[in-house]
């Protein structure tokens, strides 16, 4: 990534890392942001980001965005992924930021993408017990009244930062057919008859259960058009798994720069183990995936802002695969590098796993990613 920068991303990227590390960049600080590592955003540390306008990175200048594109996005999440700092949130943010810049309304846009800017956090709600891949399968249903009114009830399960968030795009079921009768919401997370209730998992606390009993809505409510959330919904994914490799790209980064100074500084036998075959061919072997994967990331990003037009579902799909399972791989392969240490909550390499591990689970499985990439084949 680093020749193909701009000078502008050149800076944006060095400011991204003083800030990681003035404001982060130690144990102490991490654990005082997260309540010990069991929060994954900070809303504190959040705050600062938009006071720096950082937040606004790809959303338009009309609202209070800086005009940058997915490229920029991505490098923002890469960098601040690598630094460790807390705000998961905006991962979700600038994924369903992208379908109300795409499909909302100028009331909706002005609402919501100005309180992204502020530091607002969205959240998307997809995913329900009998729902997860089978997205058509969501059985969530919204009913219009004759006011124009809509009624929704449902269940919405893994719903990242949902607790956290200021809004949450729903996607509901408003028609029979399995995916032309889906439709958007724009569902501010106070409503009444939203009741949010998190998921203990082994990163903490960052995906919820989402109960809407008797949640009413106004007509304008709907995001795009009603009964068409699916095609919606295939519009935004190469972003959404763009978003998601850059963010385990930096974590694949940090992971290994953690795992190298570990191996520089540990001796047995008589000299530093990194110095072994064994683990040098192993560094070697990563560095090399990690340099692949990181212009892979970069190159979909740029044809993503050079044409906006295009969809790249064979490329995004590589892009997440790719980054997620490597993500996976440095955090595994460090622990092992690390041997006992790599085990403890003294070092930063078990906290890396955990963060690592699901990511080949959510945002599409690495499994549909494959599948995708197949069907692209004709396949």
């Amino acid at each position: 990534m680093g020749s193909r920068l701009t000078e502008e991303q050149t800076a944006f990227a060095a400011a991204v890392r003083d800030f990681a590390k003035r404001e982060c960049g130690t144990r102490e600080q991490r654990d005082a942001l997260t309540d010990g590592g069991r929060e994954a955003h900070s809303p504190e540390l959040y705050r600062r980001l938009a006071d720096l306008g950082w937040l606004g990175v790809c959303l338009p200048e009309e609202y209070g965005g800086c005009g940058g594109g997915t490229a920029d996005a991505c490098l923002f999440l890469e960098e601040t992924s690598y630094g460790m700092v807390p705000c998961g949130g905006f991962v979700t943010t600038v994924i369903t930021a992208k379908a109300y810049e795409r499909f909302g309304s100028e009331r909706q846009r002005r609402e919501v993408l100005s309180g992204v800017a502020r530091g607002d956090v969205l959240a998307v709600a997809m995913s329900e017990p009998g729902a997860g891949s089978d997205v058509g399968a969501l059985r969530c249903r919204a009913r219009q009244e004759r006011d124009g009114t809509w009624v929704i009830d449902g269940q919405k399960t893994w719903i990242s930062n949902a607790h956290c968030a200021e809004s949450i795009l729903l996607v509901a079921r408003t028609g029979q057919d399995k995916h032309g009768g889906l439709t958007m919401f724009h569902l501010p997370a106070a409503t009444p008859g939203v009741e949010i209730r998190g998921i203990e998992t082994m990163r903490g606390r960052e995906v919820n259960d989402v109960h809407l009993t008797d949640v009413r809505l106004p007509a304008d409510s709907v995001v795009g058009d009603v009964d068409g959330g699916w095609k919606q919904l295939m519009a935004g994914l190469d972003h959404e798994r763009l978003f998601l490799a850059a963010n385990m790209l930096g974590l694949a980064r940090r992971a290994f720069d953690d795992a190298v100074a570990y191996v520089r500084e540990r001796e047995q036998f008589g000299r530093p183990v990194g110095s072994f075959q064994a683990l040098r061919h192993r560094v070697a072997d990563l560095a090399t995936e990690i340099e692949c994967t990181r212009l892979l990331v970069r190159e979909v990003a740029l044809d993503c802002d050079a044409y906006p037009e295009k969809v790249f579902p064979r490329e995004a799909s590589m892009a997440k695969l790719k980054a997620t399972e490597l993500a996976k791989r440095v955090t595994l392969e460090g622990m092992q590098m690390m041997g006992g240490y790599g085990y403890t909550t003294e070092f930063d390499m078990e906290r890396h796993l955990r963060a690592a591990v699901v990511s080949t689970v959510y945002g599409g499985t690495s499994e549909i990613q494959r599948d995708v990439i197949g069907k692209t084949f004709g396949l």
